[in-house]
């Protein structure tokens, strides 16, 4: 099999979906590796480490669609890479499916068969503890005088109190976030729906933070008191309503931050726009909001070792097995697989897009095998299901 590495192009990523380390095991296990010039230069992977693991350099995308089985990057693909994908082409990156219709629609005419890899983490994706402790990191800094904050120091001076930061969830960006805060000084207040996590914080951290169950009205009491937001909540695409709307921002004191790490669109923060590193702050009401879409791409090379790492056992399934076997073998991996052969099998892009779809297990006609299970990677449902035989044409089970 061969894989593609793509160069990110996305405004202010950096990150690489495999680093030399990846690509030398990809080449030892009889792949061949093409990777676009210049793929690793932003993480600090230069075109001749690639080359020393084992792969062929190319300056052409056309030709990287062309001649590869399997193409990956970080990030979601361009309108610029839609025309080149071919049918039955492997892809993978963080697509966001649901948010971007364009790109669902896009990849679905192509026929190609592609992997959404924020949802095959079994054990949670790094770029989560990399958005929430870079994330925090990005908002004591927003506080700072010369970006319109408070201009208070995290930890205080002298016998003066540091910063009221209040985090909301408690999953991996969460408890990435509180963990950089707390150990520099903050006062920390984590809110959650999920009890059993903030009472595991709370003994974690020995009574140090604070927690509370996350609501509306629990929030509002904090706000008058909180120096520092951290939205880490991962936002159903149904809700219609915010944590925080911009009424809200009254309660707060003027050049307090808000830092939406999680960024969904429609997201838990009334007042939240997508911004990107050249330009990461504006104002409202006198609130300083933080809302850069791709936090960790500002920590490329780190963030890229481990994300690689990660990815890996993922990409060489793929070119070992295809995607039955891994989807077999694996419930991530299955969950993960967003459109097969013109079939929309994301349950959640289709809840919000209206878009008919099939289960992974059953496009790929592997139903009745004993699959690896795992839980839905979205609470959002949808039972706007293709009519089976009729609509679809798609083979059927493969029996044991």
């Amino acid at each position: 099999m061969i894989l593609g590495i793509l160069r990110e192009t996305k405004r202010g990523e950096s990150r690489v979906i495999c680093t030399p380390k990846e690509v030398a095991t990809i080449t030892a296990a009889g792949h061949t590796v093409y990777a676009q010039r210049g793929c690793g230069e932003r993480a600090g992977f230069s075109d001749e480490a690639y080359e020393a693991a084992g792969a062929l350099l190319t300056d052409s995308v056309q030709e990287l669609f062309k001649v590869c089985d399997m193409v990956a990057k970080v990030k979601e693909f361009t309108p610029e890479e839609w025309p080149l994908i071919r049918t039955g082409q492997l892809l993978l990156g963080c697509l966001h499916p649901a948010a971007n219709p364009e790109e669902v629609d896009a990849l679905m005419k192509s026929g190609c068969i592609a992997f959404t890899a924020e949802d095959s983490h079994r054990y949670g994706s790094p770029n989560c503890e990399a958005a929430g402790k870079q994330g925090a990191l990005f908002g004591l800094e927003s506080l700072l005088t010369i970006h319109g904050g408070k201009g208070k120091y995290v930890g205080g001076f002298a016998g003066e109190p540091g910063i009221h930061a209040l985090i909301l969830g408690s999953g991996k960006v969460g408890r990435g976030a509180l963990q950089v805060l707390q150990a520099l000084g903050a006062n920390c207040t984590v809110m959650a729906r999920n009890m059993h996590r903030l009472r595991a914080l709370s003994a974690q951290y020995n009574g140090r933070v604070r927690v509370r169950r996350c609501s509306r009205a629990h929030i509002a009491e904090e706000l008058p008191k909180t120096d520092l937001v951290l939205n880490c909540v991962k936002w159903q695409k149904e809700n219609k309503d915010f944590l925080i709307t911009r009424n809200m921002l009254s309660l707060m004191e003027k050049g307090s931050v808000i830092v939406d790490i999680s960024n969904d669109e429609p997201g838990a923060i009334e007042t939240s726009r997508a911004t990107t590193h050249e330009d990461p702050r504006y104002i409202v009401d006198g609130i300083v909001h933080y809302c850069v879409a791709n936090i960790p791409g500002a920590v490329a090379h780190s963030a890229s070792v481990a994300y690689a790492a990660q990815m890996l056992p993922l990409i060489l399934s793929l070119l070992n097995d295809g995607e039955e076997e891994t989807c077999i073998r694996d419930g991530y991996y299955r969950r993960a697989l967003t459109i097969y052969r013109g079939l929309l099998t994301h349950e959640e892009t289709s809840a919000v897009q209206g878009k008919p779809w099939v289960r992974p297990e059953e496009a790929l006609g592997i139903s009745g095998f004993r699959l690896d299970p795992a839980p839905r990677a979205s609470d959002t449902r949808s039972a706007h299901f293709y009519s089976w035989a009729e609509d679809c044409g798609v083979h059927a089970d493969r029996r044991l």
